[in-house]
């Protein structure tokens, strides 16, 4: 088994290291145990050149793999893992590592098979099975984003770390953050990450430019910002009051990161006092208040967690934080969860690099019932990246604000911008003679909402836009004097993203008869054939539309057979339609059916004349004129345009009347 292999190759380590000549391989082991990763990396580097070992080359590899994922360089942690794993490494783990680091760097199929390589050595393992299933979830939340719109904040984005922001007194305009930059007070370089000391930094926005500020060291008096590292803020409870995260440096005695309180008096820090939360040689950082600054949520890898770091929480009483307790399992995991943030409604923001998620550190939403219990939710993409996010900050009642990521095009550690659009609804069209297809000016769109809206809109140049509202169902109905009416339904229930509704609506005039396309009638019958349903139900709807208005339904022959047959079969195919429409619940009152036979040949309109190329607009299909075509086909084509059922409207003033049955 290769676990106890491994126990075997670490006893071998030691007493290899014990053996001259291992001089740098036992300083760059010891570098690395006490967290000083990027010294390791550098010691093992050199180590590695001297080591003739194929075994100890290998343990090197492993090593500086581990390194590198510690301090969040999974392009390089996964360069050092695969060379582990090549050499075959008798710890599994060096399967799991270099699968981890291979979804962070999105190389899924062979982060998979190092994953199953893995479980067939550590079966029913979670981090592995959590990496499987993260690697098909990633799927979805890429093809899924959210509607976070993400941005790299370049003006306060360097060559070096820039983390953890936080807005000032409530503000959206000044920030406090984190950045191993430069300009910062420390010289001395970090043995973990290789990059200077963090100090705490400040930029204000210029609306103006429409950009943020140079940023500026917090204090340049050497109160907040030291010798030692400081970052991740709070505001505190009280005006200028601020909880900070310091490292200090001390060769004479081991401590951790703790959490310090100062305040700001009239442009004047007060001396850092630390939060006596429990001894300085257990870690304690990333403060986060809840929005009345009763409750204190932090990082610790003290004893009682889920292993790693943890989320823990203090309430204050008596003016101070006491009694830390962990979050649970809910939030916690095995793995490590970092940088909480409390919103003003009260939900808890963190970073995890356990739960299932892209890859590295992704951001989460957790949220407390009724009964004390938290739901935890992944923020998707493009929040999350496959790389590192966390250190998430919201500004006061906005969806919108600022986070940290290492994400591909990120020079370092970077401050991204994001915000979540408003959902905004809108319905936009036009209104058309459906006779002449030219817009319709000064038509009303009246629109009414289950919401109560009840709006009238006039259009221009045949144009309307209307706003509308979330959750609501509306009518459109579009109408002008001289045109039928016409009408649209739309909903907004249920959606979550913007949308715009387009519409066209057509106005058919009165002035002239209006044909009903696709009534046919058995040959030298008056019955209605099947396929003459669907448009007489059209009619049907139109005339609910248009409650007012009385139509003459025109029935029309061709010139073929006697007038009187003509006459009479085109009068009974109009009565047909007309008691089809009364069956279908038309008041008798606003129909009267009338036969004209052959004696009103069509004209030939704009659309006629588009489907027949020997026939223009204005032509008058009488009998001469059919007689006198080129071709039977031409002529049958003719009498078939002339052979028509068509309405027009006698009146617009109808009323429809009640009358009671008589008793019986």
């Amino acid at each position: 088994m290769r676990v106890i292999k491994w126990a075997v190759a670490v006893m071998a380590g030691f007493l290899l290291m014990s053996c001259a000549g291992g001089n740098l391989g036992r300083v760059a082991y010891t570098s690395k145990e006490i967290g000083e990763y990027h010294k390791a990396i550098q010691k093992y580097r050199k180590a590695n050149k001297k080591e003739k070992s194929r075994e100890k080359r290998m343990e090197y590899a492993y090593a500086i793999g581990e390194c590198y994922r510690q301090i969040g360089d999974y392009e390089m942690a996964a360069l050092y893992y695969r060379n582990a794993v090549r050499r075959n490494h008798p710890d599994p783990k060096a399967l799991l590592w270099n699968a981890e680091m291979l979804r962070a760097t999105q190389k899924y199929e062979e982060a998979l098979e190092n994953y199953r390589a893995f479980l067939e050595e550590v079966p029913g393992d979670e981090r592995a099975l959590n990496g499987i299933e993260s690697i098909q979830l990633t799927q979805n939340w890429i093809a899924h984003p959210t509607r976070h719109i993400v941005n790299p904040v370049k003006e306060l984005n360097s060559r070096e770390s820039d983390y953890a922001p936080v807005y000032l007194a409530g503000s959206d305009n000044q920030i406090l953050f984190t950045s191993t930059r430069k300009a910062g007070t420390g010289k001395r370089k970090s043995m973990i990450t290789g990059q200077t000391y963090a100090d705490l930094f400040k930029s204000e926005y210029n609306v103006q430019r429409e950009k943020w500020e140079i940023p500026q060291l917090a204090d340049q008096n050497a109160i907040v910002n030291t010798s030692s590292e400081e970052g991740a803020a709070t505001l505190g409870s009280k005006s200028g009051e601020i909880l900070f995260t310091r490292c200090s440096y001390d060769k004479t005695r081991n401590s951790a990161a703790q959490i310090f309180s100062t305040s700001q008096v009239r442009g004047s820090w007060a001396e850092p006092v630390r939060l006596d939360l429990w001894s300085d040689s257990i870690l304690v950082a990333h403060p986060a208040l809840s929005p009345d600054g009763s409750v204190l949520y932090f990082v610790s890898d003290n004893s009682g967690g889920q292993g790693g770091k943890d989320l823990w929480m203090a309430e204050k009483s008596g003016g101070q934080f006491r009694d830390p307790k962990n979050l649970g399992s809910a939030i916690n995991t095995p793995g490590n969860e970092v940088f909480p943030f409390v919103r003003d409604n009260g939900e808890l923001y963190f970073s995890s690099d356990y739960h299932k998620g892209l890859g590295g550190l992704d951001i989460f939403r957790a949220v407390k019932d009724e009964d004390g219990n938290w739901s935890v939710h992944h923020m998707g993409y493009p929040i999350n990246s496959p790389g590192d996010d966390f250190g998430i900050a919201y500004i006061a009642g906005k969806d919108q604000g600022l986070f940290s990521s290492n994400r591909k095009g990120s020079r370092s550690d970077d401050l991204y911008s994001f915000v979540v659009p408003p959902v905004i609804f809108q319905a936009a069209g036009e209104v058309f003679n459906k006779e002449t297809g030219a817009p319709v000016d000064g038509a009303t769109l009246r629109v009414i909402g289950t919401d109560g809206t009840n709006l009238r809109v006039r259009t221009q140049g045949g144009k309307f836009q209307v706003k509308l509202n979330k959750g609501t169902e509306y009518v459109f109905a579009a109408f002008k004097d001289g045109f039928l009416n016409d009408k649209a339904r739309i909903t907004t229930e249920g959606l979550e993203d913007s949308k715009d509704f387009r519409f066209e609506f057509y106005l058919t005039p009165t002035d002239a008869p209006i044909k009903l396309d696709n009534i046919n009638y058995a040959f030298g019958s008056f019955d209605l054939l099947p396929e003459s349903m669907v448009a007489l139900d059209s009619l049907v709807r139109l005339l609910e539309l248009n409650p007012t208005i009385t139509i003459e339904l025109m029935a029309h022959t061709d010139h073929i057979g006697g007038d009187q047959f003509n006459f009479e079969l085109s009068q009974k195919r109009a009565q047909s339609v007309v008691n089809y429409l009364i069956e279908k619940g038309v008041n008798p009152q606003r129909l009267v059916a009338k036969g004209y036979g052959e004696t009103w040949p069509k004209k030939v309109t704009r659309e006629i004349a588009s489907r027949y190329e020997w026939l223009k607009r204005g032509d008058e299909l009488t009998e001469k004129f059919i007689e006198a075509l080129s071709s039977e086909e031409q002529k049958e084509a003719a009498r078939a345009v002339n052979r028509r059922t068509e309405f027009r409207v006698l009146s617009t003033n109808f009323i429809e009347t009640y009358t009671p049955e008589p008793e019986k």
